[in-house]
């Protein structure tokens, strides 16, 4: 809206020439359109900071980020946010459980693994969470079914799922959101060792299922299976994992849409529209039963590959089996969040799309 001034009533001094402006024009906001604006900073800048610590703990040589980097990080980060509960899942407390899965692929390193829990509540009590729920592979050697050493450049930024949780958190904590939020970090290395899992072998996941390990550098599933299983106690009313899951997403996509996968089509499309809003777009392919088959096994409930059609299909029907219980939303990060070579740096996606989704739902009050 614009209200007119004459120059005689802005003028606060005589002045010896007189004016040849009669009028002068002002446009003045209204105090609703301040506030979005002052709104729209506030956002923007978390998503930055978020992205940034994204970015930053991706870059990070393997030799300092490994999964004991990853559990001080969050508990730094409850030291500067009080309103940030971190909670530990060590190695002991998975084999009491019964988390055959994650172990599978931690025990061949002489570093433990962890599952790392981050909650915030900033929402009403009986509200369920959002959960966030990153891969968080450290270095990925690709275990007894050893990767060329061409393929193993880069491999420190397969724990870019995680570093995505963490930098989604951090800008929740700046924006103060009201909403309930959990993010879960599964962080392990996948090392060859004495100890490491063999292709063949059969583990036992924390929901029951048996899994045949037929490929050891399909290990990323295999964490989040038992990480996906865990968060049931949390009841969530959503849950989103994020992984360098698969090159198979890179050949369909390249590096400028993330794969999506939900077991929900309102879910699917409550995350394209998020991306779309904010330019970090996602693609979503299908779930469908028939690409189940690919999974079979003779000796298990379910195989770890499933071939090499339809990669990221096949590794989101193998999550989709420990999701039954909730709505879920896979994204398959693997070419847009870093460029894995020897030059390549971590982009700062999926904050952008992670962070107005999160707006979204708590505009909406979910």
């Amino acid at each position: 809206s614009a209200q007119w001034y004459t120059f005689e009533q802005l003028k606060s001094k005589p002045s010896a020439k007189k004016p040849k402006i009669k009028r002068i024009a002002f446009f003045l906001p209204e105090k609703k359109d301040v506030a979005k604006a002052k709104k729209a900073i506030a956002e923007a800048e978390a998503t930055a900071l978020g992205m940034d610590l994204m970015k930053d703990l991706s870059n990070l040589s393997p030799n300092v980020c490994d999964p004991d980097y990853l559990v001080k990080q969050a508990k730094e980060m409850a030291k500067i946010y009080p309103n940030l509960k971190v909670e530990i899942v060590s190695e002991t407390k998975m084999k009491r459980l019964g988390m055959g899965s994650f172990l599978a692929v931690s025990h061949g390193s002489d570093k433990p693994g962890y599952i790392i829990v981050m909650r915030y509540e900033g929402g009403p009590k009986k509200q369920a969470p959002v959960c966030l729920v990153g891969k968080g592979i450290t270095f990925d050697t690709g275990g007894l079914s050893l990767k060329p050493p061409g393929s193993m450049v880069g491999m420190k930024y397969d724990m870019c799922g995680a570093a995505s949780v963490f930098g989604a958190m951090k800008s929740v904590l700046e924006l103060e959101l009201p909403l309930n939020v959990i993010g879960v970090v599964a962080a392990a290395e996948n090392m060859p060792s004495a100890r490491a899992t063999r292709p063949d072998d059969v583990v036992t996941s924390l929901s029951g299922q048996t899994i045949e390990i037929s490929n050891t550098d399909a290990e990323g599933r295999l964490v989040l299976a038992d990480a996906l299983t865990y968060i049931e106690r949390y009841k969530p009313g959503a849950v989103i994992d994020i992984a360098t899951l698969t090159g198979a997403c890179v050949v369909a996509l390249g590096s400028h849409a993330t794969g999506l996968i939900a077991n929900k089509q309102s879910f699917a499309d409550e995350i394209l529209l998020a991306g779309q809003t904010c330019d970090d777009r996602a693609w979503q392919l299908p779930l469908w039963e028939e690409y189940d088959q690919q999974l079979e096994s003779k000796v298990a409930d379910v195989c770890n590959i499933g071939g090499r059609e339809a990669g990221t299909i096949t590794a989101a029907c193998f999550l989709s089996r420990f999701t039954k219980d909730y709505t879920w939303a896979h994204l398959d990060i693997a070419g847009t969040a870093a460029k894995m070579s020897k030059d390549g740096l971590a982009t700062g996606r999926p904050i952008p799309l992670l962070v107005q989704f999160l707006i979204n739902r708590a505009e909406q009050g979910k």
